[in-house]
Formats: structure tokens, C-alpha cells, sequence
């Protein structure tokens, strides 16, 4: 069986994610609010969300909610491409700060691991606007788990 653990190279398994990580988005709250996963790096793993009526709250910003959606997606997939064959990850803590209003266009959040141990982590999310201007920033701490038996872990 390959080694599906984390390389020296990367904090996330070896493979192509972005394709199975979108398919997984469908039939779950990331499908309606249009998230899209974007780019996976070494050490970071991107997905964009646009801001319209999906998104906004009734003064017509970016609903905070969505915000910490966005970034708990995006932490949380990156925390269980990071762990190894038979572990996955749940969230036990979220927290956000929400720093400039958007009324529309498109916001990019990038995950980046702060801790990566055996039995937590710690991913910041960073979501900024289409002209680069931090909107929210926020910290996701989760627990590495035994999977189920059977169950298999994102692509």
C-alpha cells in the first residue's frame, strides 16, 4: 500500500487534491455558497468564495458566517490532507476576526499551518478581497482522530 503520509517536502500527502477536494463540496454547504478550492501548495492550500446574495448579510457585506465557513473549510481539508492513512481531523475550535467589509466580488482564503502534531493542529486562514486588502483572519484548531473503519479520507 503507498505511503500516504506527509513528505519533507510538503505538509500534505502526495497526490493531485484540487479535483477530488471540489467533488467533495458537492451536496454540502460549500456547493450553494459557490467555494472552489483553487491551489494547493507545499504549505498551504487556497479556495475562493464569491460575495453576492449568497454571502451577504442585510447591509449588503460579507456576512461574517461565511466568512468563518470559508475558513473552516479551508483549514479543515487541509488539516486531513496532512495527516496520515487512517486519521482525519474535526474541528474543536474556531475563532475570527473580521477586519474590512466587502460588498462584492471575490474573496481568497489561504490556509497555512501554524501546528501540525499527532493528535492536533493548527491551520490560520486568511481571506482577502480581489484587491489583496485582508478581510478576516482566523485560527482553526482541530483534533486528529482514528477514522472509522471503511472510511477513507479526502482525495
Amino acid at each position: 500500500m503507498a505511503d500516504l503520509a506527509p513528505s519533507r517536502d510538503s505538509v500534505f500527502r502526495p497526490g493531485d487534491h484540487l479535483p477530488g477536494l471540489n467533488a467533495m463540496s458537492r451536496g454540502t454547504a460549500m456547493e450553494p455558497l459557490g467555494i472552489v478550492f483553487t491551489e494547493i501548495g507545499p504549505d498551504f492550500l487556497r479556495a475562493t468564495m464569491p460575495v453576492d446574495a449568497r454571502t451577504k448579510q442585510p447591509y449588503g457585506l460579507l456576512h461574517g458566517g461565511a466568512s468563518v465557513l470559508l475558513a473552516e473549510t479551508i483549514g479543515s481539508s487541509a488539516g486531513m490532507l496532512s495527516v496520515r492513512d487512517g486519521e482525519g481531523c474535526v474541528g474543536i475550535e474556531i475563532n475570527a476576526s473580521h477586519l474590512r467589509g466587502v460588498r462584492d466580488g471575490l474573496v481568497t482564503g489561504t490556509a497555512r499551518p501554524l501546528h501540525i502534531g499527532r493528535q492536533t493542529q493548527v491551520w490560520e486562514i486568511r481571506i482577502e478581497d480581489d484587491r489583496g486588502k485582508l478581510v478576516c483572519v482566523s485560527r482553526l484548531t482541530l483534533a486528529v482522530i482514528p477514522l472509522p473503519a471503511g472510511a477513507k479520507p479526502s482525495q
